[in-house]
């Protein structure tokens, strides 16, 4: 008896923890070939997308936050666009705020950072950049890896990341 009380008194405030925090976790390779399409909407054309390259993040409430690169080799996106992102719950990144939707996303590489440009899926309406740095706690280059909140808050594209807050 007394083992189990330790046990509880040692689990609930982990338990309390994981509550509170909205459970986010890294997205499975399952959950993630669930939600990512196969040919993602680009404005009026359908972008294959490469579900290796794809990385989200999902909560206790079975929303999600993903990404995923896009094949835009012989597509008028070419250049302009290179991932597509699914925002299931409200985001703030930089001073943007995303509601729930489609995202495409572009950048441009500067001397030791990125430009990471926003835009609307449907209509290619530009919402804004946010700056992405190099960051030296990262170890391994990703073409795109979204970190839980409880691990870094950050986006990250190749060595570069941007934070992101979660706005429920």
């Amino acid at each position: 008896m007394l083992a189990f009380c330790v046990s509880l008194a040692v689990l609930c405030p982990l338990v309390a923890q994981e509550a509170k925090s909205g459970a986010w976790r890294s997205a499975t390779d399952a959950e993630l070939k669930s939600l990512i399409p196969a040919r993602a909407p680009v404005i009026q054309e359908r972008i294959e997308t490469e579900l290796r390259t794809a990385s989200g993040i999902t909560n206790s409430k079975g929303k999600f936050v993903a990404g995923v690169v896009l094949i835009t080799a012989g597509y008028s996106a070419e250049g302009k666009y290179s991932h597509f992102f699914i925002a299931q719950v409200p985001l703030k990144i930089g001073t943007m705020r995303l509601n729930a939707g489609e995202y495409l996303i572009g950048w441009k590489h500067n001397e030791d950072s990125l430009t990471v440009n926003f835009y609307e899926a449907m209509s290619g309406k530009f919402l804004g950049s946010v700056e992405a740095v190099k960051n030296e706690s990262v170890t391994r280059v990703e073409s795109f890896r979204i970190w839980p909140p409880g691990d870094k808050s950050v986006i990250q594209i190749g060595r570069f990341t941007f934070s992101y807050q979660l706005e429920n």
